[in-house]
């Protein structure tokens, strides 16, 4: 019976270094799904793209962010706090005044104001300070293989990633990004650096990794391609009525405007008039210490949400824009 005791632990701990490994997904029949998919489709070579797999680890970690973002874990005084303070305002200040004729550049090329592109940048890297540390193949095959509630779109991600690296002649196994897979200064999905990112410097390559004039040319695009509205207004501070219509309030990702100034103003919200009373706009309620202050998310704001699709995070880009943009205008 001792015999058996110490044999039993022995291989036990044979074991248990097996189990405690990061798990590969070289023999994911998902992951070989997708191998399938992109020799047939790309002209890929399967030997490779098996190595690649064979590399990518899984992260639990990454799961973990994935189950808790701010967004949906703080009030909006408390996430409101997280991006505006006084360094990150006059970083961005600074990286404002570092790379002003790219800003200014872009803003006239694409209506987007500068101090705009400034805020995303700073939201999402802290001016390229905080880029990420995990590497961006674990991250796109952990929460396409392991992460089923949104599998279809990290593996579709995970394709466009494969196939970015290919065509810009990187190592796959090299870029790290954040927990979901962004990249670069400004945190672009693969699918959004192949649709978006331009080549704004005109050195025949669309950087966004490096290249801060590139990054800057392709936040400013991205919001081009999402229908920014050049000139017009982002939100409305409002007073809401005595009893705040619920149908006309966002919750969750419905984001998009669907009520006009106009009737807004008849269902008793109080606001500063706009020109046009046609305008579309979502009223939007924000969560302080003791009370709930409302604003009136218009197209812009909308357009702001499409990087990502958390009114709090419309919310603190324009905000921090405001902040960098006060005093910056020549």
């Amino acid at each position: 019976m001792h015999t058996l005791l110490k044999s039993a632990l022995a291989a036990a701990l044979m074991v248990a270094p097996l189990a405690l490994a990061q798990p590969h997904y070289g023999d994911n029949p998902a992951a070989l799904a997708v191998i399938d998919q992109l020799v047939e489709e790309e002209g890929f070579d399967r030997d490779a793209l098996v190595a690649i797999m064979s590399d990518a680890e899984r992260q639990e970690s990454i799961i973990n962010a994935m189950n808790r973002p701010a967004e949906k874990t703080k009030a909006w005084h408390e996430y409101r706090k997280i991006f505006l303070n006084d360094q990150r305002i006059r970083d961005g200040q600074q990286f404002y005044r570092d790379n002003r004729e790219a800003l200014k550049r872009a803003e006239a090329e694409t209506g987007v104001p500068a101090e705009i592109i400034v805020a995303i940048i700073g939201v999402e890297t802290l001016y390229g300070k905080i880029r990420g540390s995990y590497r961006v193949i674990d991250a796109l095959s952990t929460l396409a293989f392991d992460y089923p509630r949104r599998s279809e779109f990290f593996t579709s991600e995970l394709k466009h990633y494969l196939i970015l690296t290919r065509d810009q002649g990187m190592d796959p196994l090299t870029p790290v990004g954040s927990y979901a897979g962004a990249m670069g200064y400004g945190q672009f999905m693969p699918s959004s650096y192949r649709n978006y990112a331009i080549d704004f410097d005109g050195d025949g390559k669309a950087d966004i990794w490096e290249n801060k004039t590139d990054a800057i040319g392709s936040v400013a695009n991205y919001f081009v391609e999402h229908g920014w509205q050049p000139g017009e207004k982002v939100v409305l501070s409002a007073e809401p009525p005595a009893e705040v219509p619920e149908e006309m309030l966002s919750r969750g990702r419905k984001l998009k405007p669907r009520y006009t100034l106009s009737e807004f103003a008849a269902a008793g919200f109080e606001f500063k008039p706009q020109n046009d009373d046609k305008a579309m706009a979502i009223a939007i309620e924000f969560e302080q210490p003791a009370s709930l202050e409302y604003w009136l998310g218009l197209e812009n704001f909308y357009v702001i949400t499409r990087y990502n699709h958390s009114a709090m995070y419309a919310m603190a880009v324009y905000q921090l824009s405001m902040a960098i943009g006060s005093g910056m205008r020549e």
